[in-house]
């Protein structure tokens, strides 16, 4: 098969496509033919020697969301059989014409959609599922501010916050992206590369912060959240966060967490697949929730995908297509 690989840590000029072995499934496991493979911020920073590959993970072949046909299964898999049109999160190796994924963290593909569509969905929707509505513990009737809202989480988490009752509010960072965040959804979008989004929600009571940036928005976050809010951190662009004020947390009994997603273990993330496919596939196939795709790449111009990721212009997925 053809595979996009990396044999050193650098630019996007790493990524070379090679030949290697189709691999082979274990008992929990299904062979699927790639259609469509979704390109994350963890790739680059996989690619850039920071975000290593967990254990037993494929190292040099990038890739955690796909979509594409069943073409073989292990021994132990039931749900699905050879010629099934799903979508799956793994831990690596997507970017390929084939790859192995367990059998509970795959989805089949919502009613309507297709592969395109559909592998631009499980990293976004198990990463803000479970950080805004799991962690974050995110009900009808709150306030959630989400940075990063025109990012590929922030689309996805703008859209389901909305679909469960939510006023949204959101950061981006021209007047575009943040048109494109109050179409999607959104209440107020602020562009923070010219107004203070501290400033401007310090009375508005946020009850959750979903934080992909780091850095000085720590403190802001804090002044800006409500008593008994809550801070979930999925990422940390600008490193590592600002100074804290313990007594601020403590006098309104503040939660701060976050989470990674990729090295949590199979039965957990099937956990979070049973949870997808009952509430949230719904809202895809009653058209209340859609993917939203800023520019399709053929596999051999990768390296065009992640300059187009790295300069930040996107709105929505970047997408490879086999």
């Amino acid at each position: 098969m053809k595979a996009i690989v990396i044999q050193q840590y650098g630019g996007p000029e790493v990524l070379t496509l090679e030949e290697r072995a189709i691999p082979q499934v274990a008992d929990d496991e299904v062979l699927i033919k790639v259609a469509a493979v979704g390109i994350n911020r963890p790739d680059i920073m996989q690619r850039q020697g920071k975000y290593p590959a967990p254990a037993g993970a494929v190292a040099d072949i990038l890739g955690l969301e796909l979509a594409g046909e069943v073409v073989a299964c292990g021994l132990a898999v039931n749900k699905y059989k050879i010629g099934d049109a799903i979508c799956a999160l793994v831990s690596g190796g997507a970017y390929a014409e084939y790859v192995i994924a367990k059998e509970g963290n795959c989805l089949n593909i919502p009613k309507g959609l297709n592969y395109l569509e559909a592998a631009s969905l499980p990293e976004t929707v198990f990463t803000v599922w479970y950080n805004l509505f799991i962690l974050g513990k995110l009900k009808a009737g709150e306030k959630v501010l989400i940075h990063g809202g025109s990012s590929g989480i922030g689309v996805m988490a703008i859209q389901l916050a909305k679909a469960f009752g939510c006023k949204v509010m959101v950061t981006a960072g021209s007047k575009e992206k943040c048109d494109a965040c109050t179409a999607l959804g959104a209440d107020i979008a602020i562009n923070y590369k010219e107004q203070d989004f501290e400033f401007l929600l310090k009375e508005a009571g946020v009850n959750v912060v979903l934080d992909m940036v780091g850095g000085n928005y720590l403190p802001k976050n804090i002044n800006i959240l409500s008593v008994e809010g809550r801070l979930v951190y999925i990422n940390a662009m600008l490193n590592r966060v600002g100074e804290l004020d313990i007594l601020k947390v403590m006098q309104k009994r503040l939660q701060i967490t976050g989470s990674t997603l990729r090295a949590r273990e199979p039965e957990f993330k099937a956990f979070l697949a049973r949870e997808i496919e009952k509430y949230v596939w719904p809202l895809f196939e009653n058209n209340k929730v859609k993917p939203v795709i800023h520019q399709v790449f053929a596999y051999a111009d990768v390296i065009k995908a992640h300059q187009l990721m790295e300069s930040s212009k996107h709105i929505g997925k970047i997408m490879l297509k086999f």
